[in-house]
């Protein structure tokens, strides 16, 4: 039986996981998709087709560098990297296995959609597992928006380690910090999701829009501190509680995903509950793990750092934004330089941008000449970086041409879905 957990035990290990320290060195990348039939984008994919068509890579050895796979609540899938050494091997590992989810779902007729937000359908949860019950309970208090995010968004994420204990720009309170505020450039410059309902919604990323109205004590950036680890665990613990799992766990200690409910009733925090609550049991370390795992905020802390802004991207375009994101974080010139080109996103002399700023990036996109110009300066670091380490020629070419495609016209792929609704 787990023992119950005190407020100071459950602070300190909150500390002791999510920021583990070592040179920067790791890059890993996830992948999400809408799934579209390819002769009727309208219609709703059935489970049962899904399943059939995802066989084949589901098996050992179908996906060939060994990326997991998943769906998400709406019937979204999504492809997970292994930690590469190395930002080209990155890439190239997740490339094999996208290649080899696209001939599955391709011979079953199904297309992978790269969009924020699906600009048409409305689909039902599929995910009959008590945390998303649970998950979607939570959100309908709040309003529709928790219901959009789970069934109808796909989003694209870059893991990087968190950095060592130095002062510098490999240090894990510089990448912290850089980590935020070049999250506005992410949003602004991938923005893919302008359309709901087939109608513009005024915002070039709807996803992040839809974001910023669900529960901010798990969505928004956590408050700032000297201590990143003092910032996120404050921000942990008084978080809203999603839901306890409840029921016997079966012999690998896995919870009983049978089991009904695992909802929490009122505005319960993770805090207020090690402090004791009425009717609900308890905290453990495992619960405090799993409360861990249903905070949502644009940069997330696992050990490593999760970058979670960015929009799913159309083709072999998610490329850009890992490369960028890496090489922002990883090469100290390119760092420094991003970190002197987000300065003007930061208002009233704070080291992060304002909600208002992510707002803004998600509205307007690059368009926003103080967004705009802040994103050109930011891929113009990563272009010099790529080009003084000699990166691969593929990285570079990607790079140049989304450069010359979107940020330096003040464009993001937002505008071209945006185009093809005026033609027609």
């Amino acid at each position: 039986m787990a023992a119950d957990l005190r407020e100071d035990e459950a602070e300190a290990h909150v500390r002791g996981v999510c920021f583990k320290t070592g040179p920067p060195a790791r890059t890993g990348v996830e992948l999400e998709w809408l799934v579209h039939d390819r002769s009727d984008p309208l219609s709703l994919i059935s489970v049962d087709r899904l399943d059939a068509a995802l066989a084949p890579v589901e098996q050992p050895g179908g996906l060939p560098s060994g990326s997991r796979l998943t769906r998400e609540p709406g019937g979204q899938v999504e492809l997970s990297s292994r930690p590469a050494d190395t930002l080209a091997a990155c890439v190239d590992s997740m490339a094999a296995d996208v290649a080899a989810l696209r001939q599955a779902t391709d011979e079953a007729g199904l297309v992978l959609v790269g969009r924020g937000l699906d600009p048409f359908r409305d689909p039902p949860r599929v995910l009959d597992h008590p945390r998303y019950r649970a998950m979607e309970s939570f959100f309908d208090r709040d309003g529709p928006w928790g219901r959009t995010m789970m069934r109808r968004t796909a989003a694209l994420q870059v893991n990087l380690d968190s950095g060592d204990d130095s002062a510098g720009a490999s240090g894990y309170r510089f990448r912290w910090e850089l980590a935020h505020r070049i999250g506005p450039v992410l949003v602004a410059a991938f923005a893919n999701s302008p359309l709901q309902g087939g109608t513009p919604t005024g915002w070039v990323s709807t996803r992040q829009a839809v974001w910023s109205r669900m529960d901010p004590s798990r969505t928004r950036q956590p408050g700032h501190d000297e201590d990143p680890r003092t910032a996120w665990t404050r921000y942990a613990l008084d978080a809203r509680l999603l839901c306890v799992r409840e029921g016997p766990t079966d012999s690998s200690g896995v919870w009983d995903a049978a089991q009904p409910d695992w909802s929490v009733p009122g505005d319960l925090t993770f805090r207020a509950w090690l402090r004791g609550s009425p009717g609900v049991r308890a905290p453990t370390v495992d619960d405090l793990d799993y409360h861990l795992s249903t905070l949502f905020p644009p940069v997330r802390p696992r050990g490593w750092l999760e970058l979670r802004m960015t929009d799913a991207q159309d083709g072999d375009d998610w490329i850009v934004p890992t490369v960028l994101t890496a090489t922002l974080l990883d090469d100290p010139v390119a760092a420094e330089a991003a970190h002197a080109a987000t300065a003007p996103l930061c208002e009233d002399g704070e080291p992060m941008p304002s909600e208002q700023m992510w707002r803004r990036a998600a509205r307007v996109g690059p368009a926003d000449p103080v967004i705009g110009a802040a994103v050109r300066a930011c891929f113009a670091a990563a272009a010099d970086a790529l080009a003084r380490t000699e990166a691969p020629a593929a990285l570079r070419l990607a790079v140049a041409g989304f450069t010359e495609r979107y940020p330096e016209r003040g464009r993001c792929p937002a505008h071209d879905q945006l185009d093809a609704l005026r033609r027609v």
